[in-house]
């Protein structure tokens, strides 16, 4: 490989919140979807220029932001955006945040598909809207979408809106175009609204492959607003830089009005120069990423074949969040989660985060880090549990 995934980069004492939020000493952190590897060298030196002319006022994002976007897009998927469909925030929960104010009033209902990512709970709470649930139903090692289930829940009324995700996590789903065009089929059916959240579409597997909710067909795209970033895919969630893109110019002025009542419509000045670096130069470190992510993958089921046989891993097709069926431990996912923590060290997600009654049995795992580090922490996992069924 041309880039070194294996170094182990010290993160502890950078004011990480991934690495320095949990206070016990010598803990390793496995846990929030943030990797620990360098970014491209692209962005570093992107990055340095800007930081070496010294002044940090307030940003203008020029059009050659745009232009890169609409590039990557359209070479990497397929998809044909225009400049004026664009509209730029924060980060991808801001944006996801803003466009419920914006589309749903007070007291409807928004759909999600459990066990979800968290963060889909709180912006539809915050904004005063219902939670509805259609959770994925569990095919061996994976998740499938319990269609009847989804088209009830579409067909309530007081749901106006579907909140997609897409790569799913934790499931670890990438949806297929089948799959995406018969939600919207149902969606269509019932007046529901489509808000994809593909932040983590550039994290695909081998054999598996990212389909834009939108590129799908004029009908998708027509009854969907996605949002993007390269945060997940090129590590620089802490530059929060992120788009939203919709077609139809009315919804548009609501979302961007909702923007500014939110004031998430300002950005800094380093991150649009890091997405043009990333999407203008880092594609051979994104392929090289995904491969080592894989490798990670399969060393970590190999582990728990050969160390943990009663735990299952979940199939990994998107994202670097593996999910593990936990549930023969005979612990509940808080429980465990507690227990991994003060006996071993090492932090993980319960899976109940993701939803009450989905998540509960599970735990979620982020491997994006170097194989060393995750053995390191699949090793405490299995010391742990090692003592817990001599019980």
């Amino acid at each position: 490989m041309k880039y070194n995934f294996d170094k182990e980069t010290i993160r502890r004492g950078s004011n990480s919140y991934k690495w320095d939020m949990p206070k016990e000493d010598g803990v390793l952190p496995m846990w929030v979807a943030d990797m620990d590897f360098e970014v491209a060298p692209c962005i570093t030196e992107a990055l340095e220029k800007r930081v070496a002319h010294g002044i940090f006022g307030y940003t203008l994002v020029p059009e050659s932001y745009y232009e890169a976007v609409i590039r990557w897009f359209s070479r990497r998927h397929g998809w044909d955006i225009q400049r004026d469909w664009i509209l730029y925030t924060s980060g991808v929960v801001p944006a996801m945040s803003s466009v419920i104010k914006a589309l749903c009033m007070p007291g409807e209902k928004v759909l999600v598909q459990t066990p979800v990512y968290n963060c889909f709970f709180s912006s539809i709470l915050n904004n005063g809207c219902q939670v509805a649930e259609s959770e994925l139903r569990r095919t061996g090692d994976t998740y499938e979408i319990d269609f009847e289930d989804f088209e009830r829940k579409c067909a309530d009324e007081k749901t106006t809106l579907f909140l997609l995700c897409n790569p799913h996590n934790p499931a670890c789903r990438v949806w297929s175009k089948a799959e995406l065009r018969h939600m919207n089929d149902i969606c269509r059916r019932h007046g529901v609204r489509v808000v994809s959240d593909e932040i983590h579409c550039e994290l695909v597997m081998p054999g598996c492959r990212y389909t834009p909710f939108a590129a799908v067909s004029d009908d998708c795209q027509n009854n969907s607003i996605a949002l993007s970033s390269p945060s997940k895919s090129f590590n620089t969630a802490g530059l929060q830089m992120a788009n939203i893109v919709c077609n139809d110019a009315e919804t548009r002025r609501r979302i961007n009005r909702a923007l500014n009542i939110n004031e998430v419509c300002d950005v800094n000045p380093f991150g649009p120069i890091a997405l043009e670096a990333a999407y203008n130069g880092g594609e051979e470190w994104l392929e090289e990423l995904n491969q080592y992510l894989y490798q990670n993958y399969l060393t970590l089921r190999k582990f728990f074949e050969d160390r943990l046989p009663q735990l299952e891993v979940m199939r990994l097709e998107g994202t670097y969040l593996v999910w593990v069926d936990t549930k023969s431990i005979g612990l509940r996912s808080d429980e465990l989660t507690e227990r991994l923590l003060k006996e071993g060290k090492v932090l993980v997600n319960s899976g109940t985060m993701y939803g009450k009654k989905a998540g509960e049995g599970y735990i979620r795992i982020n491997i994006a880090c170097p194989r060393s580090r995750m053995l390191e922490g699949l090793e405490r996992i299995a010391a742990v549990l090692s003592n817990n069924t001599k019980e």
